[in-house]
């Protein structure tokens, strides 16, 4: 794993100067509310009902389990791993980073994923509380299921429900490649049933709920109006970004989440670029001794918290909750990559309002004599979006695993900082970005989970 999580020393003081203690509901958030993202009820989804034939079932789920080899159970332990999220988080961002989906558009794309499959486990899980059939394996003590065997009602599927939503949704993202994600959700479903731990009739029933949740998210992606095309052009004068094609002006216009508006977080405006507090921030970049170890931190952060930051802080999510193993069921697992995901969206939607509101100049423009570590990316300076992203994904998790609060937030902060070790932000343009990402993560969380204490 890359250097997930910084070194011993100051970490305590770096998190705390993050912005102070989080909220109540920030501070331990791992019950997920009876809450979904495109449905206003769990209930509302129908499920075909099971088959009334048990006997029938298990001489089918037999006959299917007959033909399984090594290969099969193989495959099913892969995605038995984490639950039946886990293997599509990792899916859908090795995805992004292989077509170089970058920010925000990236965000957009793995929020409308994992909201797809946070319903549809949510459905299942919903439907699965008045169902008394018992698995296979314990109505047959023939059926020899493969470990890990799950415990509790098969019905419906959670698992064929995540993996028809995932793929789905992938298939309206990347429609080239909507062959291979179907066919990757088949193995994820026949795995199941190779391994003995659901009936026919129970992937059925969770490919029914995929299906109708993953409608709902494609409708709801085909009107977030991510698809808008920029006709403005770049403001000129004094104080003014410049350059030509800036990065995603119309993400500012796109439907968040949790955001009432786009705009209401909309940080208050930037000191004049040749006021005093900029000459001040200029001169605290110019100033700034760049050592081996801060210049490594800054480019690490340039690589990894720029177009990968979804994979660094996804890979953290996963390693967190494989860590606090059956402590996270399905849908609580389910919960926390949907509220990480969300909440980088709406975190770069603030971000990007902000930044094309006010066409702030980076410094090496405002300042010839500077000397950044590297080019800066291609849009306006304020706020940095390093500090929006990484800090609602460090404040997000800190909330979800209170245990790593301080060491999460401090490798948030970091990625804010990075940027002035750098010189291609200003102070004032992180301490901008680590507010709407605190506050965003804040409203994520509060909208993701209820409180379960301190």
């Amino acid at each position: 794993m890359r250097s997930i999580m910084l070194a011993a020393g100051a970490v305590t003081a770096l998190a705390l100067s993050i912005g102070g203690p989080l909220t109540a509901h920030a501070r331990e958030a791992t019950a997920p509310r009876a809450q979904g993202w495109l449905v206003s009820a769990y209930g509302q989804v129908e499920v075909p009902p099971p088959a009334p034939d048990v006997k029938a079932e298990l001489t089918e789920l037999k006959r299917i389990m007959a033909k399984r080899t090594p290969e099969d159970i193989a495959r099913f332990q892969w995605w038995a791993t984490g639950g039946p999220v886990y293997r599509w988080n990792e899916l859908a961002v090795e995805e992004m980073l292989d077509g170089f989906i970058t920010v925000p558009m990236v965000n957009r794309h793995l929020a409308l994923i994992h909201a797809a499959m946070d319903d549809a486990v949510a459905v299942a899980w919903h439907h699965r509380a008045s169902s008394k059939r018992p698995r296979p394996f314990a109505a047959d003590p023939s059926i020899k299921a493969q470990a890990p065997a799950p415990t509790g009602p098969a019905f419906p599927s959670d698992h064929a429900a995540a993996a028809t939503a995932a793929a789905a949704v992938l298939g309206y993202i990347f429609p080239a490649r909507a062959s291979i994600f179907t066919a990757k959700a088949e193995e994820a479903i026949q795995s199941r049933l190779l391994a003995g731990v659901e009936y026919p009739s129970d992937v059925e029933a969770g490919r029914a709920i995929g299906k109708r949740i993953a409608a709902l998210a494609i409708a709801r992606g085909q009107s977030d109006r991510s698809d808008a095309k920029w006709t403005g052009e770049v403001p000129q004068g004094p104080g003014n970004w410049k350059g030509t094609n800036p990065i995603a002006p119309m993400a500012a216009t796109w439907q968040p989440w949790v955001l009432a508006r786009v705009d209401e977080l909309r940080p208050a405006a930037p000191p004049a670029f040749d006021s005093e507090q900029t000459k001040a921030a200029l001169a605290e970049l110019k100033n700034f001794a760049r050592t081996p170890k801060t210049n490594h931190r800054a480019v690490y952060w340039e690589v990894f918290g720029g177009a990968r930051v979804h994979g660094l802080w996804n890979e953290i999510a996963r390693l967190k909750l494989l860590e606090h193993g059956e402590t996270f069921n399905a849908p609580t697992t389910s919960r926390a990559l949907a509220a990480l995901n969300i909440a980088f969206a709406d975190a770069a939607i603030a971000c990007w309002d902000a930044k094309y509101t006010y066409w702030y100049v980076r410094p090496a423009q405002n300042d010839a004599d500077l000397k950044p570590l590297f080019p800066a990316p291609n849009h306006p300076s304020y706020p940095a979006a390093h500090g929006c992203l990484s800090t609602a994904a460090a404040t997000a998790l800190a909330g979800i695993f209170p245990r790593d609060r301080d060491r999460l937030l401090a490798h948030g902060k970091e990625a804010a900082e990075a940027r002035v070790w750098a010189g291609i932000h200003y102070r004032f343009d992180i301490d901008a970005g680590q507010d709407i990402g605190r506050k965003v993560a804040e409203k994520t969380l509060q909208r993701a989970f209820v409180p379960t204490g301190l």
